[in-house]
């Protein structure tokens, strides 16, 4: 007969957490400027990766934008049309980055320069700093410092766009599913 398993109050509370939606163990916010191409499509693609994975429950993801200029918009109508023909559907309503983000969310990923510097500005005390990073240091292809805006371009602008968010999440997932494999869970 195989070993009997005795679940920890660690599980029950892992499954209770997963059940109720109250607990995610990574939350991520992307973050451009006006939260209308980059962010929203790096969400959906995070978004439909994480749930691809089975990590909804434990993964959470959101955007915002540095920048007032589209509050409540959809997403900007080209990057909507791309992001369909690639599987995606983007629904996001644009806001902007808060400071409450930084307490919500254990990474804010900045898609360019100035986004990374509007959020240093943004951030609460130098934890808050440790929490920003640069979504191109995920990416693996085009070598690229950063995220291109594809907003005064043509159609190459928001493929590249979507060729880079695509690379990048998948690394950002798979080093948040090893991180998660190495918490482990307890069994007696």
């Amino acid at each position: 007969m195989g070993r009997k398993v005795v679940p920890c109050l660690w599980d029950f509370f892992y499954i209770f957490a997963f059940l109720s939606g109250a607990f995610m163990e990574y939350r991520i916010l992307f973050v451009c400027l006006g939260n209308i191409c980059r962010s929203p499509m790096a969400e959906a693609i995070m978004r439909k990766m994480v749930s691809d994975a089975g990590m909804s429950g434990r993964i959470a993801v959101d955007s915002a934008g540095t920048s007032s200029y589209h509050l409540g918009d959809l997403p900007d109508m080209r990057m909507r049309q791309f992001a369909r023909q690639c599987g995606y559907e983007l629904t996001h309503r644009a806001r902007r980055v808060c400071s409450d983000d930084f307490s919500d969310f254990d990474m804010l990923i900045g898609m360019d320069d100035r986004n990374i510097a509007d959020l240093k500005e943004l951030a609460p005390d130098p934890d808050a700093e440790k929490k920003i990073f640069r979504m191109a240091d995920f990416t693996d292809i085009h070598g690229l410092d950063h995220v291109p805006d594809p907003y005064y371009g043509g159609a190459d602008g928001f493929r590249l766009v979507v060729e880079m968010l695509e690379d990048g999440c998948g690394n950002l997932l798979k080093m948040l599913l090893e991180s998660l494999d190495k918490k482990g869970t307890c069994d007696s």
